[in-house]
């Protein structure tokens, strides 16, 4: 299956290359070239999977995606090869009525993910190797939105739905109900959890997290185990593990929401990054990125052999 895939996406990486800019939609065993994200939605069926090149892909806010798309870009941070750059929408990514098991993936998001409304749950939804301003759960019976090895420089909010919140980089994280937090990064957020005692999360699992600055805990019934806090802030939770030293001391480059930073743990530090922290378990994708093939390498020969071929080497490796 694997090799189907990067077979496949190969093919497309070869026609979009050719005609700039373009968008692929696949739809089972047919590919169309669109120019613009809107018309890639529209023009998608259900289930179809959207590939965005490297370039900018402005969104407007009455563009809502109403059935299950999977979009996936060539990541936020692309070097190498891949020169056209990373791949980056412009604007609010809303997913409405009808898109549950949707997923976005290794993109660059000026605005927003928007889950639902106010008067629609929508389920299922994955975010994954993006760098957006938030992710922002409009139902309180949304149902399983994932969000996973993100940067999200903004206040991301559950608005009481329940998910799981694993493995980023993040500002801070709003009224998540009967979810898990774990993993995370928490960097300029005063208020991690909510913002009052009257917007809380409530019966969330809080684990192994670390937080860089000080945090006040509005929660109702969580389990906090495991955090980590930094920079002369008190421990978060019982059995939570301070550490008076600076951040600067702490991280190899603790630059806040930004793909610029780095928190593995420097040397003196490194036991803990088995313990805390978004490296731990499968752990965080440095590179972001998405499940695309990448260029390695690239041989073109000055000419053509002496049957009138152009024979390319060119070496590929996919992301996670």
């Amino acid at each position: 299956m694997k090799k189907v895939i990067l077979s496949l996406m190969i093919a497309i990486m070869a026609t979009v290359a050719v005609k700039a800019q373009q968008i692929a939609v696949v739809s089972g065993s047919t590919t169309t070239l669109k120019r613009t994200l809107a018309d890639a939605i529209s023009a998608a069926t259900a289930s179809s999977v959207i590939y965005l090149p490297g370039g900018g892909f402005p969104i407007a806010d009455d563009v809502i995606i109403k059935k299950k798309l999977t979009i996936i870009g060539i990541g936020h941070k692309v070097k190498g090869e891949n020169a056209d750059g990373y791949t980056t929408i412009t604007g609010n990514l809303h997913f409405g009525a009808g898109s549950d098991g949707s997923a976005v993936m290794g993109c660059y998001i000026s605005g927003n993910v928007v889950i639902g409304d106010a008067s629609t749950a929508v389920n299922d939804i994955l975010v994954r190797y993006c760098n957006a301003n938030c992710v922002d759960v409009m139902n309180s019976g949304s149902d399983q939105t994932t969000v996973n090895q993100c940067y999200l420089r903004g206040i991301s909010d559950f608005h009481g739905a329940n998910g799981e919140f694993t493995h980023n980089i993040a500002n801070s994280i709003y009224k998540i109900d009967n979810g898990e937090v774990a993993y995370n990064i928490f960097t300029t957020g005063n208020l991690c959890f909510g913002n009052s005692s009257s917007y809380q999360s409530e019966s969330t699992s809080i684990i192994g997290n670390i937080f860089t600055v000080g945090c006040s805990k509005y929660t109702i019934d969580c389990l906090t185990a495991g955090n980590m806090t930094t920079n002369r802030v008190s421990p978060f939770g019982d059995d939570s593990k301070g550490l008076s030293q600076s951040n600067a001391e702490i991280f190899e480059k603790p630059s806040g929401v930004t793909p610029y930073s780095s928190y593995h743990f420097k040397e003196g530090f490194k036991e803990y990054e088995s313990q805390y922290g978004i490296y731990v378990g499968n752990g965080f994708n440095d590179d972001a990125l998405p499940p695309v093939p990448y260029i390695v390498n690239m041989r073109i020969p000055e000419q053509t052999d002496a049957d009138g071929k152009l024979r390319l080497q060119v070496r590929v490796r996919a992301g996670e």
